[in-house]
């Protein structure tokens, strides 16, 4: 069963995460919210989705219950009904042009602020976008004999993740290069000749290491130890603070220097950080290059005459003009010209695509041919680029059932790793002979391991070797990165994952329902057909059917409208219209009653059409839908429609018929039409005359039945069927209620995207089982090495970075495979 919506739902960017243990403390600290009915803390890409309750508590109260933890929580697409832009102005040449243009501004309805900087030559403005766009604020300034500067914020945008890079990059700089002085100095002292002060010398070098670039480290493992939910960082730590401080205690005390170890450690954890930062970037890289694809700029035509604006200015209703070579600013419908248009971007479909007049072009898609003109339907957070950036962002966000078994498993990993410490440092202490034989053993073939150091020293060497090896990074990482690439292969390919869960659910998929209109058919249907009564006039026919369809949105009746509209004729007006669900339709026409539908409708209403029996077999048997009509109480004659299979029906159909995947359509048309579509694209099962109503009730039937059910549909009778499926998947050229009810959405709209589908979930969930596998082969393989003695602290650290980065590049391999069908690769 799917989870109940949540009244609201907010997104959170986090800071100060060093590890999946921290992100189960910020979940689990979320949930014991009053009113949060789940959090799912994604530790990659460092957020939280919280679906709440407002009535209960709010954006700001979720936000100071992950402050109390010592993170920070920063909410992230809050609708804003004011922006603020800071502008260059020129032509200023004192303070009184600074004020002249204040005034200016402010006089403009929506600019609720604005402060003009002479010495920096820039204006500040706080405006409602709906209100005022950036241009009428242009032209004021024009006009009062000034110039301001419009450029796309995006210009000046500095990436976030660029941002974390360069961060951790610095502090690698800083920290190898002390690291390395201090190598250099102890290799010099022990080996070459002794060096004057030597201690004094390492232990001022290592301090901007330990206590500098380090100091963060120290400060989250006070803040995870204060709130009893130790992490990563307590292990770094507990790893490099005592042994500096150990070896600090030799200026005074005749100690063992412990200083290049703990300057060591610390360093290859930032190392690991930073290639960690850099290797989360490249895997969360399909949103930022998605957002990056859409144009910057849009020409309009403004009061008769064609102006530039920045995208982001642009209003619903504004007419674009879309040259060849351009991309199209944003979503709308051609209302002049034609064109050639290249849409890879949203479908994965590399052919270009013809747009005439009345078509729907989407945004960032490119111009290839023909000048276009564009009356914009969608801005900002309704164009089709930020809906599929927010699917892919809560796929990314959702976790997978195996995902939250690890989780549970790490939240109890730094604890047992602390234990471990504890009772080896003891056990070596208590038990010095034992505990020396094996040292003596492992003397023999590696060269780190010293027998001659005391029972203290090799017990804490050998302690903070188990912490330093011990890494829960690697269980964080497993799922989120594996999620990161796969949802962004699968947008590239026109495949849109919303929920996580789908991904392990679609491997279990034994059965698969399709609706019939619009997913196995094109959902264009054209009349085929036309049988009279005697003494019907087909004109009289096309007059009556034509008429009483204008009151109906059902496809078939379209193709009605659409065969009357071929004949040029003249449609009269429908009274008292009534569409009977899965029926027909009833209504009057010029004073009489006129009934279109099928046999129940006419049995219903005591309308006998038997002597047209025979036709209806013969046109059900063809596959096509046959409507009988009949005006007061007479029948006038039956009508066929045919709605095209689609091309690719029959191939996917035997495709997954060979995976093992049981296939099954449901459709309202009756047993013989139904039967003769399934046999043409092959379908396992057929279940026909089903009402919109009874969708849910089959599926139920078929989970009762079969197991896990996927369910595949496009129209708004759809949605429930698609929340009750095991996996629901939404044709993309359907309603947004069907893609906002499914899980996956197919953006082309053809079956072979379900193929891909599969291929594509089958080798993420494989990622993550390889990653987990590797992550926990990494710490039972390296953890008892570490216990008995025969790991170096220094080598563990390294073995530690290397994990985190060896599960993140794992992932990255997703992108080599090849998630077409066979069927389209020949």
């Amino acid at each position: 069963m799917k989870k109940a919506v949540a009244n609201e739902e907010v997104i959170y960017s986090l800071e100060g995460m060093s590890c999946v243990s921290c992100a189960s403390s910020i979940e689990k600290k979320l949930k014991k919210t009053d009113g949060v009915f789940s959090a799912n803390v994604n530790f990659a890409t460092e957020k939280v989705i919280v679906e709440f309750d407002n009535n209960k508590t709010d954006i700001a109260s979720m936000g100071e219950a992950v402050s109390d933890l010592g993170y920070k929580a920063i909410p992230e697409k809050l609708e804003k009904a004011d922006e603020k832009i800071t502008l260059k102005v020129e032509g200023m040449t004192c303070t009184t042009c600074a004020n002249t243009i204040e005034k200016g501004l402010r006089s403009i309805s929506g600019v609720n602020l604005a402060n003009v900087n002479f010495a920096a030559e820039k204006a500040t403005v706080e405006y409602n976008p709906k209100k005022v766009r950036l241009l009428d604020m242009q032209k004021k300034i024009s006009e009062l004999g000034y110039t301001l500067i419009i450029k796309d914020d995006r210009d000046n945008d500095i990436d976030a993740d660029e941002l974390k890079i360069k961060k951790a990059e610095k502090k690698v700089k800083i920290s190898a290069t002390l690291s390395s002085i201090i190598m250099i100095l102890m290799i010099i002292h022990m080996f070459i000749t002794p060096v004057p002060g030597y201690l004094l010398i390492i232990g001022i070098l290592g301090a901007p290491i330990i206590f500098g670039v380090g100091k963060h480290v120290h400060i989250s493992s006070w803040k995870a130890l204060k709130n009893k939910s130790p992490n990563m960082d307590v292990l770094v730590s507990f790893g490099s603070l005592p042994p500096y401080i150990i070896g600090m205690m030799g200026l005074f005390f005749p100690l063992q220097s412990f200083i290049e170890m703990a300057t060591t450690i610390m360093t290859f954890h930032l190392i690991g950080k930073y290639l960690e930062v850099r290797a989360k970037g490249k895997a969360s890289q399909a949103i930022k290059k998605l957002l990056q694809m859409g144009a910057k700029t849009a020409n309009i035509m403004l009061d008769g005459e064609e102006t530039k604006i920045p995208v982001k200015d642009l209003q619903v209703g504004d007419v674009m003009i879309i040259r060849p070579g351009e991309k199209v600013p944003t979503d709308g419908f051609v209302i002049e010209g034609n064109g050639l248009l290249d849409e890879s971007m949203a479908t994965g479909e590399s052919m270009p695509v013809k747009r005439k007049k009345g078509d729907e072009v989407i945004g960032a898609t490119i111009n290839k041919q023909g000048l276009l003109k564009v009356e914009v339907t969608k801005v900002g957070k309704d164009t089709f680029l930020s809906q599929v950036a927010k699917m892919m962002e809560e796929c990314q966000g959702s976790k997978v059932p195996i995902q939250e078994f690890a989780d549970r498993i790490t939240g109890y990993f730094v604890p047992a790793i602390l234990l471990i410490t504890l009772l080896t440092f003891s056990s070596f202490l208590m038990f010095p002979e034992f505990h020396l034989s094996i040292i003596e053993w492992g003397s023999t073939f590696l060269p780190w391991v010293n027998p001659d150091l005391t029972p203290l020293t090799l017990a804490f060497i050998t302690a903070t070797a188990v912490m330093v090896i011990s890494c829960p990074c690697a269980l964080g990482l497993g799922t989120p990165t594996a999620l990161m690439v796969g949802s962004g292969m699968g947008a590239e390919n026109g495949i849109l994952i919303r929920n996580g869960e789908a991904i392990q659910t679609f491997k279990e998929v034994n059965t698969i329902a399709f609706d019939k209109t619009g997913t196995i058919t094109k959902g264009k249907p054209e009349v085929t057909d036309i049988v009279l009564a005697e003494n019907i006039l087909e004109s009289d026919f096309l007059y009556y059917a034509g008429t009483i369809e204008k009151g109906s949105e059902h496809p078939l009746g379209h193709a009605i409208i659409e065969k009357t509209k071929m004949n040029k004729m003249i449609l009269g007006n429908i009274l008292e219209f009534n569409a009977i669900t899965g029926k027909g339709v009833i209504g009057n026409i010029d004073g009489e009653q006129i009934l279109l539908g099928n046999r129940r409708l006419m049995r219903e209403n005591s309308i006998a059409f038997e002597p047209f029996e025979n036709e209806l077999i013969r046109l059900e048997e063809e596959a096509k839908t046959a409507m009988l009509l009949a005006k007061q109480g007479k029948l006038l004659g039956v009508i066929a429609v045919a709605d095209p299979i689609k091309e690719d029906s029959a191939k996917t159909i035997a495709a997954l018929e060979k995976l093992g995947i049981r296939t099954v359509m449901i459709t309202g048309d009756n047993q013989r039409t139904a039967a003769a579509i399934g046999k043409k694209v092959g379908i396992s099962h057929v279940i026909a005359e089903v009402l919109p109503d009874g969708k849910v009730a089959e599926i139920r039937r078929l989970q009762e039945k079969y197991g896990t059910v996927a369910m595949v549909g496009d129209g708004i009778n759809d949605a429930p069927a698609l929340k009750q499926a095991n996996v629901g998947i939404a044709i993309g050229t359907g309603t947004d209620i069907a893609i906002e009810a499914a899980d996956v959405t197919l953006v082309k709209g053809e079956l072979s995207g379900i193929v891909s589908a599969i291929k594509l979930s089958n080798a993420i969930f494989k990622k993550i089982r390889q990653n987990y596998f590797w992550a926990w082969f990494y710490n039972a393989l390296f953890i008892p090495v570490a216990v008995i003695g025969l790991l170096h602290p220094l080598i563990g650290a390294a073995a530690m970075a290397l994990s985190s980065l060896n599960v993140v590049y794992n992932s990255l391999r997703l992108r080599k495979i090849d998630i077409k069908p066979s069927f389209q690769e020949q």
